[in-house]
This record gives C-alpha cells, sequence and structure tokens, in this order.
C-alpha cells in the first residue's frame, strides 16, 4: 500500500479514541499544555482519514505510554509519603494500616487519561493531594472514620477534557482525605493580582 492509500484510509471511532489517549498521555507528562491538549483533540475528533492524525502526534515520542509506575503504597505502623516525579499507573492501591500515606499528584506523571487510586485506611490516614488541572471523583465509604474529598478553596473547575482521577476504597476507624491544590503553588498569587 502507497502512502497515497494509506492517506486515503477512513478514520475509525477506535483510532481517534487511540490517538485522543495518546494525547492524554502526552499531556499528563507535561509535554503539551492543556490548552494544547484542548485544540488537538479538536482536530482528533473531527479527522476524517488516518493521516490526519500523524502531524498531531508528530512531535511526540513513541511508546512514551510504556512508563509503569508503582502499583501499591503500603504503610504498615509506619509512614510513606509519594512526591516529586513518580509515576501514577492506571490502577494504584494504597494502604495505611497503624500509619499514614501521603500520596502527591502534582508532579506525578499519570500513564491514562483515567485513573484509579484504591485507599483502605485501618486506623490510619491516607492524604491524596490532586493538582487544579485533574478531574477528581471521590466514592469511597467511611466506618467511624472518614473517607471525604475536602471543600475547595475557590480553584476553579479543570477542562472538560482534563485526566481524571477516581479515588474509592474504606476508612475504618481512619481517614481518607482527598484535597485539590493548584499544580503551580504560584499560582494563587497571581490569581489574586489580577482582582
Amino acid at each position: 500500500m502507497t502512502e497515497d492509500d494509506r492517506s486515503a484510509i477512513r478514520a475509525a471511532d477506535s483510532d481517534r479514541e487511540k490517538v485522543a489517549r495518546l494525547l492524554y498521555d502526552a499531556m499528563s507528562t507535561g509535554r503539551i499544555t492543556t490548552e494544547e491538549l484542548e485544540n488537538r483533540l479538536g482536530k482528533v475528533y473531527a479527522a476524517r482519514t488516518i493521516a490526519e492524525f500523524e502531524p498531531l502526534l508528530a512531535d511526540l515520542p513513541a511508546g512514551g505510554r510504556e512508563e509503569h509506575g508503582p502499583r501499591k503504597s503500603v504503610a504498615v505502623m509506619s509512614g510513606l509519603s509519594r512526591k516529586d516525579d513518580w509515576v501514577l499507573p492506571p490502577k494504584h492501591s494504597s494502604l495505611a494500616f497503624w500509619g499514614g500515606a501521603d500520596l502527591d499528584l502534582r508532579r506525578a506523571r499519570l500513564t491514562a487519561g483515567h485513573s484509579t487510586i484504591s485507599a483502605v485506611a485501618i486506623m490510619g490516614g491516607i492524604k491524596i493531594v490532586v493538582p487544579d488541572d485533574v478531574t477528581v471523583e471521590v466514592d469511597g465509604t467511611g466506618l467511624m472514620g472518614g473517607f471525604r474529598l475536602a471543600r475547595g478553596s475557590g480553584l476553579p473547575r479543570p477542562p472538560v477534557t482534563a485526566p481524571t482521577v477516581r479515588v474509592t476504597g474504606l476508612a475504618f476507624w481512619g481517614s481518607v482525605k482527598v484535597v485539590r491544590k493548584p499544580r503551580n503553588p504560584s499560582g494563587k498569587r497571581r490569581r489574586r493580582s489580577r482582582q
């Protein structure tokens, strides 16, 4: 098949979804901005042929999605902290038993457009910090404990195209607390200066 023949192949919905996932991954690793993601996704869903995807991926490394991160964070009668540069895989479980775990996603690289953290705190605590440009869903159970998303402090909603982190699990005589914070701590100062 010649290049001209290939450029004429019609794009299927599954092709569009595959390219969209690559772009979400590129945004979560900091290769493209949220604005670039929105712009490229518009072109992905408007594309009629396979060839139209090529310029949208040309400046991104092939195989960049193969990064793997830790699947578990366990703190038993101890403390654990994941912050700075680390990789969050599509599924991650965190356990705190008579201990504490802190997961800070502000500098983490998300490997998928949708990630799930299963958090279980038994007589312990888990705190998860999610950046303000990521959508967060909290769906857990507290038994004689708390499982909650802390009230936002005037942070804007993330864009519709933002990746999503879902936090689910159980807090038994313990606490799972999810907090949204600016990815860039100086963001608050910039917002105030405009008022």
